[in-house]
This record gives C-alpha cells, structure tokens and sequence, in this order.
C-alpha cells in the first residue's frame, strides 16, 4: 500500500470501542484460541506507563485499519541501577489489511517519533523474522534478559540513536500491565460478539515455538 493512501493520527477516546474491535480482530486464534489483546489495550490506555504520543492508528479512506501503542519501561542491571526504556504493543492490524504495509508504517513513524521524543531504546518480545526488518536484533547480543533473567529468542531490541545502549546490560522490565487478570479478560469480552475458539492454527504453533526458546546465562 503506498504511504501516502495511508493517514497517521494520534488515537482519540472517540476511537476507543472501534480500535479495541480493531485489536479483537487482529490477534482473535493468532497466539492462542481467541485472544485478551483488547482487554489489554482498554486498560493499558489508563496506566502510568502509557505513552499517549505514541498511540497511533493507521487510516485508508476515513476507516481506522491499524493501531500501535507504547509503555514505559525499564532494565536493571547487575548493579541494581534501572534505566529507562519504551515497549511497544499490541500493534494491531485489520486482517484485509495485513500484508499490505500498515504494519510497517506504523512501525516506522513511531520509532521516528519515539527518536523525537527524546526516548533511548525499544524493547520487545516478538517474532525475530519480522522484526528484524526493522532494524531490531537480539536481546542477547546486548546482554538483556528477561524478568525471569533467561535469554529468549523473542526479545528483540532497537537502538533509537548509536550506542544508546553501550555498556547497559541486565534484566529487561515490562510494566505490570502486561500482568493480564484471565478472568477479567474474559469478562471484558463477553460485550463483544461471539467468535470461534480454533487451535493449532500454523500462527499458535510458531508463538509456541518462541515462548520455549529460552535459555539460561552462563
């Protein structure tokens, strides 16, 4: 899809219900039979660590097809010291629209933003396959770890300026946020409509595969 087709805005409360349907749509069977993405998204708008700049969504004629959103967040070290950092998810996008470049607009013009910002360095968990297309690469190769202090594959990272990171290594912290009550997840969806539960799905089975690519520090 040709950049310009596309029109970039900050999310207003407005668009709240449609980008929390948007997200629905976009992750329902990705991971795992159905999905609690727009449960997060509803109540990570309201957290401390929201980045309401960086809270954007993605429009072609007047119709609302992708969004992307930022948390606060930290590493520690091994001396204790924390410092700060940005996450981004969940990005979402229509299914008509996926494959389409919407994704990658939305990627692109945030992390410029973040730059702008003032912010360091992105960190998240995603598939390396394609996030490496944006310049992200390996926790690891930093000596980032997660929470739990375990290296793992899906931890990527982005440098926003050279050596934003340099002699920075540790345990990377996500906001609490990402903590999801199950239930509470549930309960939000049921103001939804009804969607089919489908599992082993080729997207389940590669989201598996990630989570169990961890391994311990030497």
């Amino acid at each position: 899809m040709n950049r310009k087709d596309v029109v970039l805005r900050n999310e207003t409360v407005s668009d709240y219900k449609t980008v929390e349907e948007l997200t629905r749509e976009a992750f329902w069977n990705h991971h795992v039979p159905g999905c609690n993405e727009h449960y997060l998204l509803h109540i990570m708008r309201k957290a401390d660590a929201f980045i309401p700049e960086l809270d954007i969504v993605a429009e072609v004629n007047g119709k609302i097809v992708g969004n992307i959103v930022y948390t606060k967040a930290k590493i520690v070290d091994d001396n204790g010291d924390y410092h700060n950092v940005i996450s981004f998810g969940p990005i979402s996008v229509l299914p008509d629209f996926q494959g389409k470049g919407i994704g990658r607009i939305l990627i692109e013009h945030t992390t410029t933003l973040a730059k702008e910002l003032g912010y360091t360095a992105i960190l998240i968990y995603g598939d390396p396959d394609y996030y490496s297309r944006f310049g992200f690469v390996a926790a690891e190769n930093y000596k980032i770890r997660t929470s739990d202090n375990m290296y793992a594959v899906p931890l990527q990272v982005l440098e926003l300026y050279p050596r934003a990171l340099s002699n920075i290594s540790g345990r990377f912290l996500e906001d609490e946020i990402y903590e999801i009550d199950e239930m509470a997840a549930k309960e939000f969806d049921k103001g939804f409509l009804p969607k089919e539960l489908l599992s082993d799905l080729p997207t389940q089975i590669r989201f598996r595969q990630l989570v169990e690519m961890r391994t311990p520090i030497l």
